[in-house]
């Protein structure tokens, strides 16, 4: 016999006991029948409203639990399709409180796993959005409000960490790129002028948008100052090779010359803009001494026609060495002679090197033999 059985025996037993005890004392009082009747009809009233009450409220607790029941069911289903899973096999053969427990127990496990991918995806759509505003690219596309897969999470992740991969390969290409245009922005003493080189160079390097675009823009802005530099150094040594020429021309002092050394190794824009005002002043210098810059470069084509070996006749075919009258026509004939001669000697160059060479060993044999021929004129 189970225990709530035997409870309700003694329930019985006591209520049967409190009546005889009732009509014992009623005997011994002399409470007559009637009254008796009517004693007993409210105890019986009584019992019988407590029992009623309490039957009430076990089938209220029956009702809340099948209630109870059905809306954990219907919650627990949605969360299954929500959360992608299969469907919780309820037990079957176990009493109605044990499957309300377990049904419940179920639910909030699918809320926590539901809060938790929630969270989840927060997160990452969080991490996504702050890597697409840095990269210019386009979200990954989850929606905020739907409960994703363990699997779509997975792939979600997956895609966080490549794109976390790129951001690290940009940006360290960006400081490459950045380095390399500040120092180059140094050495032409540029300022950045527009919007995108003062993002580059003074704007903060973590705030600084790593579109391929962007990182596009700066490898065309590094090469345009690679030209600008590889030009402002092909013109600096332009004007440098120009100054060399009209100092040896003009004759102009050595300590003159080393005041302006420091011009004459470096490329930044101050220097170019040194380098053209020695130039201007060379050249106003020259035209102020139109003879002896005519002179010295006349000395210099002597030289280059030995180098050269130019014959007596291709010598006097250029008529203006010869002239007296010496002006700026004849400077800028001498000029284009010497540059003539000059770039003449540079395509042969091997070749008269070669024959100088020959005449240096014709030479030292020459000398080398002129005992023996000596000897033989004494013998004749």
């Amino acid at each position: 016999m189970r225990k709530s059985e035997v409870l309700a025996a003694e329930a019985v037993s006591c209520l049967n006991k409190a009546l005889c005890h009732l009509k014992d004392i009623w005997e011994e009082i002399g409470i007559p029948e009637d009254q008796r009747l009517q004693r007993t009809n409210v105890v019986k009233n009584h019992i019988k409203n407590l029992l009623e009450m309490m039957v009430k409220e076990e089938e209220s607790l029956k009702k809340r639990l099948l209630s109870s029941i059905q809306t954990c069911r219907t919650e627990m289903e949605k969360l299954c399709l929500e959360l992608q899973i299969p469907i919780f096999e309820e037990e079957e053969g176990i009493s109605m409180l044990q499957q309300e427990k377990n049904i419940r127990t179920e639910v909030e496990a699918l809320i926590k796993e539901k809060n938790q991918r929630m969270q989840q995806l927060k997160a990452l759509l969080e991490q996504d959005q702050d890597l697409c505003d840095i990269l210019c690219s386009i979200p990954y596309g989850m929606a905020p409000d739907s409960v994703p897969s363990l699997e779509q999470l997975e792939n979600f992740h997956q895609h966080i960490g490549k794109q976390n991969e790129e951001k690290a390969r940009r940006y360290a290409e960006f400081t490459d790129l950045k380095k390399q245009i500040v120092l180059i922005m140094e050495e032409l003493d540029h300022v950045p002028e527009t919007s995108f080189e003062k993002d580059v160079v003074c704007e903060d390097e973590d705030s600084f948008c790593l579109s391929r675009d962007n990182i596009t823009s700066l490898k065309l802005l590094l090469c345009q100052l690679e030209e600008r530099k590889a030009e402002n150094e092909a013109t600096c040594e332009s004007h440098r090779e120009k100054i060399q020429q009209l100092w040896n021309r003009l004759q102009v002092p050595q300590e003159e010359r080393e005041l302006f050394n420091e011009h004459m190794v470096t490329s930044r824009r101050r220097n170019l803009e040194a380098l053209q005002m020695e130039v201007q002043r060379l050249e106003e210098l020259k035209l102020q001494n139109i003879r002896n810059v005519t002179e010295a470069i006349r000395s210099e084509i002597a030289v280059f026609w030995e180098k050269c070996f130019f014959s007596i006749e291709q010598r006097q075919n250029f008529t203006p060495y010869f002239s007296e009258d010496f002006n700026e026509e004849l400077l800028a004939l001498h000029d284009a002679e010497i540059q003539h001669l000059k770039q003449h000697y540079e395509d042969h160059k091997e070749l008269f090197e070669g024959v100088q060479k020959w005449e240096e060993s014709w030479r030292l044999y020459l000398e080398l033999d002129k005992p023996n021929m000596n000897y033989q004129a004494e013998d004749e």
